[in-house]
């Protein structure tokens, strides 16, 4: 005999004053510690002392919602059961009484929305049904549970004596009050529900609010009124009424989604809404069907949380199935969507033009609730806005986008007193603050911008990047393919105080047809707003379709983390700055990110060298610029220098350059001089290692040992060594005779560069327009489709394929690789036989 299912609720006891309880040692009840998550109450005292101090640790657009002092909080049905089988989630429901609690305790009154009554009742009709059912009743489907009203009525007791029993736990106490939505428009009844909760919190005891569903005579329209006194259809719009009526400071929203997407939230291409503006969202918002379980669903909950929002009751929409979710809202963290008028007036304020035509998103001191200082949109948004931005720009021809490239190098030299004005008050700001070399690598002079407005047109000059043919064969009749190049998508290129290379790396990306966001140091803070105000400025005018989303500044540091968070909306990371920066990029991103962290540049001088030429190069290469990634950090001399007395020649340069000479290993011993910090080591100021070897496999060695695979270089007259040199060392540049300053993109005539790669896949070495390229294959057919049969395969070989003429590419000869198929081995097709691959694998090669 099969047993009966067990579908109990907790046990109902006898009424105390007038409301029924729930025996404490029920097994439900004594299961209820082990299944609540444990909550750190230490975290939320620390988060409220710091709070009280004025530290902290809150989301600027979220720094309003600590201050909350009585707060709002509504669980869906979709909270407060289990999806599968819709019963009560009772661990979910302890760990929601425990942060009330810790709320409670510290000082905030809080008010309970809660649906799940009919889920309750109807298991207790349910498991009624069964016992008055024979075996065979038993057996058939379909059987009703009752009616909604019905089950709401048995299942009202049993919900509070649930609550009642877990604020028990917590040594508080809570009380059950019941409305329905005509009861709002009494005024007598609003005044005795206001007068009975103040006295209900004054005594610390917590309003728990549910709908009498089992009398209530909901409308079937959900209408926004704007005043507090319209009727609701579900607990979301009551929550809403009651946080206006109740004068309340945040109203939260507790359902089973993290908040309002752009589209479906399980969508890859949809993106969190941060902070929600019905002008700006409500085109890009697409609602779903209802609750399952509840009478609700997210467009019931925006309607409720603006009403509330748009009349001075701040609301946030949040995923209540996460264990921390109230604490985490009322802590300040970026959890959901926020619904606040004011938030979204400044959103609004920020995508309006400003009267001298920039945008209001451009400066770094504004705040705007839900942004990330971009002062537009969170961001997740603005990535997504920069890809769209940038296939805009990659549908443009050559001259469209030359156009926007001219148009920057002509404003810049336009805006050139606004410029040097923003960037002298950079200056001022941090005089004193830093150290010499970062403020002269923040300094901009009036020839520094005439040298990146001829960067910039260079770029324009140069050959078209895009859809440029690689290869292309014919590998059947009729049936051509294509190797082009193409945009990677989007970039995030974080730069150190230096904002002279925010209009190079912006020219490279428009270029390149790749959306950017920017993210530069606080020292050149006004002068990278007012440049990039200039650039997307000239984007708009010229191409409005592109529109200025395709260039983001980002000016906070905390959004960095957020950001590399984002490996499904952005493409490659460029990082240029400390070695601390890179290396923590590199270690906290799962985005490629390309670069280098360290910059140890050598220079090897070679028995046979011209120490005139050497001295020369030597200080040039570490005067010039000492915290130049492309800077010498050690030079590597052959000991028979050191023997006969040249190397002295050397140090006496260096010396009277005023660099400061440090040994290593060998070299500190034999010549005097102090010992380096270590054999890998970065000075970024005037001051190099100097290092003793016996022969330039030693000093090969060595490079490939304590290097950084950067910028090395030989200097000797013996043209064949220097070759086995340029040949051997594995670096991204390595040079003969010259100094390792010119490790640099305009130097070697990109135009400008993004930074100095020392990865081995994709760019290495300065990167320019072709650094920010991939590629894409493209085929046109007339109908082909695969052939299975081997044999055909094997036909299709013989008869041969087709290379391509030059003259059928769209582009110059040297250009083009042209490839021609090789026949299969025997072995290679015997391989393949009974396998259920289509195609057999191409073996080619080039040909002139």
């Amino acid at each position: 005999m099969s047993r009966t299912p067990d579908l109990r609720v907790p046990n109902i006891g006898q009424a105390k004053n007038g409301r029924p309880s729930m025996d404490i040692s029920s097994p439900v009840v004594s299961k209820l510690k082990s299944l609540t998550p444990s909550i750190s109450m230490s975290d939320v005292a620390e988060a409220l002392a710091r709070q009280k101090a004025g530290n902290s640790d809150a989301h600027p657009s979220r720094r309003v919602v600590t201050q909350a002092r009585r707060i709002v909080v509504k669980v869906g049905t979709a909270v407060v059961t289990r999806g599968k089988d819709h019963r009560l989630a009772l661990g979910r429901l302890g760990a929601l009484v425990e942060q009330l609690e810790a709320l409670s305790r510290s000082g905030r009154q809080v008010i309970l929305v809660t649906s799940g009554s009919v889920s309750v009742g109807r298991q207790k009709l349910r498991h009624q049904q069964i016992l008055n059912s024979s075996p065979l009743e038993m057996t058939q489907e379909g059987r009703s549970s009752g009616c909604s009203r019905a089950a709401a009525a048995a299942g009202q007791g049993g919900l509070m004596s649930l609550y009642d029993s877990l604020f028990h736990m917590m040594d508080m106490q809570a009380a059950q009050v019941l409305v329905t939505s005509n009861d709002f428009s009494d005024a007598n009844f609003r005044r005795n529900l206001s007068d009975t909760v103040e006295d209900l919190l004054a005594a610390n005891v917590v309003p728990v609010f549910n709908e009498n569903d089992a009398i209530s005579n909901r409308p079937q329209t959900v209408e926004t009124s704007s005043s507090s006194n319209s009727p609701f259809r579900d607990n979301d719009g009551l929550a809403a009424l009651l946080g206006l009526e109740l004068h309340a400071d945040l109203l939260c929203l507790l359902t089973d989604v993290d908040g309002l997407y752009t589209g479906h939230p399980a969508d890859p291409a949809s993106s969190i809404i941060h902070m929600y503006c019905p002008d700006v969202h409500d085109e890009l918002i697409k609602f779903g069907a209802g609750s399952k379980g509840g009478r609700g669903g997210m467009l019931s909950k925006v309607k409720a949380a603006w009403m509330a929002g748009s009349q001075g009751c701040n609301c946030i929409i949040a995923n209540g199935k996460n264990p921390d979710a109230l604490l985490r809202i009322v802590a300040g963290k970026l959890d959901g969507t926020m619904f606040s008028k004011a938030g979204a007036e400044e959103i609004m304020a920020a995508s309006r033009p400003q009267p001298n035509g920039s945008h209001a998103g451009v400066s770094p001191r504004s705040s705007i609730p839900g942004a990330v200082q971009t002062e537009k949109a969170d961001t997740r948004e603005m990535a997504v806005a920069a890809r769209a931005s940038s296939r805009v720009l990659q549908s443009l021809s050559t001259q469209a986008r030359v156009a926007i490239l001219n148009r920057i190098a002509d404003q810049l030299l336009a805006h050139e007193s606004e410029i040097m004005s923003e960037n002298a008050a950079d200056v001022a700001q941090f005089e004193g603050k830093i150290s010499h070399q970062l403020l002269q690598r923040l300094k901009l002079k009036p020839q520094k911008i005439l040298q990146l407005a001829d960067g910039i047109r260079s770029i324009a000059r140069q050959d078209e990047p895009l859809r440029k043919v690689l290869s292309k064969m014919e590998i059947a009749k009729d049936l051509v393919l294509e190797k082009v190049t193409s945009s990677i998508g989007v970039l995030l290129i974080i730069f150190e105080a230096r904002p002279d290379a925010l209009p190079q790396i912006a020219a490279l990306s428009i270029a390149s047809g790749n959306g950017l966001l920017l993210k530069g140091g606080k020292e050149a803070a006004r002068s990278n707003a007012i440049l990039h105000r200039i650039i997307t400025d000239c984007i708009q005018e010229v191409q409005p379709d592109v529109g200025r989303n395709l260039i983001s500044l980002i000016t906070s540091r905390a959004a960095i983390d957020e950001l590399l968070a984002l490996d499904d909306v952005i493409d490659l990371v460029i990082p240029r700055g400390s070695n601390q920066l890179v290396s923590h990029i590199q270690h906290n991103t799962r985005i490629p990110v390309l670069g280098h962290a360290d910059g140890i540049c050598h220079i090897y001088l070679d028995s046979e060298v011209d120490m005139e030429s050497a001295k020369s190069i030597c200080v040039d290469s570490k005067v010039d610029y000492p915290a130049a990634c492309n800077a010498v950090e050690k030079i590597l001399v052959h000991s028979a220098l050191a023997s006969d007395g040249r190397l002295f020649q050397l140090q006496k340069a260096l010396q009277q350059a005023g660099v400061k000479m440090y040994g290593g290993d060998m070299a500190a011993g034999a010549l005097g001089l102090p010992p380096a910090p270590s054999s890998r080591h970065e000075y970024g100021e005037p001051a190099l290692t100097i290092e003793l070897v016996d022969s330039m496999d030693e000093a090969i060695d060595h490079i490939h040992k304590h290097g950084s695979s950067h910028t090395e270089c030989i200097l000797t007259s013996n043209k064949s060594k220097a070759e086995d040199f340029l040949k051997r060392v594995d670096s991204a540049c390595v040079f003969h005779n010259a100094t390792t300053r010119f490790a640099d993109g305009f130097r070697f005539g990109l135009g400008a560069e993004v930074g100095i790669s020392t990865s081995r896949i994709h760019a290495r070495g300065p990167v320019g327009v072709e650094g920010l390229l991939t590629t894409r294959w493209l085929l046109r057919g007339s109908g082909q489709t695969v052939e299975k049969d081997i044999v055909a395969h094997r036909r299709q070989l013989k008869r041969g394929r087709r290379p391509v003429k030059a003259s059928d590419v769209h582009i110059s000869p040297q250009n083009c690789l042209l490839w021609r198929p090789v026949e299969a081995s025997p072995e290679v097709v015997g391989s393949m036989r009974g396998s259920r691959r289509t195609h057999l694998p191409c073996y080619l090669r080039t040909c002139s």
